[in-house]
């Protein structure tokens, strides 16, 4: 039996260095589910691994597009589950880590073949979003789908166009589609669940911040603004620092969004995480060690 590690957990608690220390002891390659590190223009903001990290561990679907490229959590699921078919090839184990829950859940129980984007459903949704904001799409949300509503991040507008378009297309709310069977997947995944306490995840998400201003995320946000339109660049660390560019906010006041912002989607995470199955959590002052312990067990 073929095994895939899921590494599930808030923005900021370690998933990153937990995978690549399994990943080393195990022998065998990362997979990442996080959206917004797929693109490579976005390295800064998006805490995607250092190359020293890169080096320790093989790693695939990170930085391996642009944010001019479509790519949809469809596409996802194909290229990951192709990725995994040629890791498990040569190797019993592989590692999936990352922030987005929907895409982790993509491979792990898979998407109910959901249609691909309606091209006049997603030009009347862009309308509505450049003409009456990103408000107007997460009411529109609410109103038709709100279990849906509750978990989604709703500052993510890929998340709410996508959610809204499939519920024209198909008549049926989102978390309906999300519900109905799936085909069977060809491994066995084990979730490892990293906790801490709130007030840790807080102070960790603040420090984070700190640090990637101090590694240059402002003059990052500064070589993206004419391309700030992009769907990829409408997530935290950004729109805030393009209000500062635009001298809405003070830099201080852009930098305390920022941390407000990241802890409310860390917030949602929680929420998300909490509802998956078979979840073995560990904590995040000693994950490596009671992973080992956990896995020892499962895999024999």
């Amino acid at each position: 039996m073929k095994r895939l590690i899921s590494i599930v957990g808030t923005t900021g608690i370690g998933k990153t260095r937990l995978s690549i220390d399994l990943a080393k002891h195990l022998n065998t390659e990362i997979v990442s589910c996080d959206s917004r590190q797929f693109y490579k223009e976005m390295k800064i903001g998006t805490a995607t691994p250092t190359d020293e990290e890169l080096a320790e561990a093989v790693h695939h679907f990170v930085a391996n597009l642009s944010i001019n490229d479509y790519y949809s959590i469809g596409q996802y699921e194909v290229d990951a589950l192709q990725k995994l078919d040629d890791i498990f090839s040569e190797k019993d184990v592989a590692i999936m880590v990352g922030g987005s829950g929907m895409y982790e859940k993509a491979v792990v129980e898979g998407m109910n073949d959901l249609p691909e984007a309606d091209d006049e459903n997603q030009k009347k949704l862009l309308s509505i979003w450049e003409n009456d904001g990103l408000t107007a799409l997460q009411v529109l949300l609410k109103e038709l789908d709100p279990d849906y509503f509750a978990i989604v991040d709703k500052d993510n507008p890929r998340r709410l166009l996508r959610a809204i378009d499939i519920i024209w297309q198909t008549g049926k709310t989102y978390t309906e589609n999300l519900s109905l069977p799936k085909a069977r997947r060809n491994f066995e995944t084990i979730r490892i669940g990293i906790e801490a306490p709130r007030e840790v995840i807080y102070e960790r998400i603040n420090r984070r911040v700190d640090i990637m201003m101090q590694n240059g995320l402002l003059e990052e946000a500064k070589g993206l603004i004419a391309e700030r339109g992009r769907v990829a660049l409408q997530t935290v660390g950004y729109t805030e620092l393009f209000r500062y560019l635009d001298g809405e906010w003070n830099l201080d006041f852009a930098v305390e969004e920022i941390k407000k912002n990241s802890r409310r989607y860390a917030k949602r995470q929680m929420t998300w995480n909490k509802k998956l199955h078979n979840v073995n959590w560990v904590s995040y002052d000693n994950s490596f060690q009671e992973s080992l312990s956990l896995l020892s067990k499962l895999l024999g």
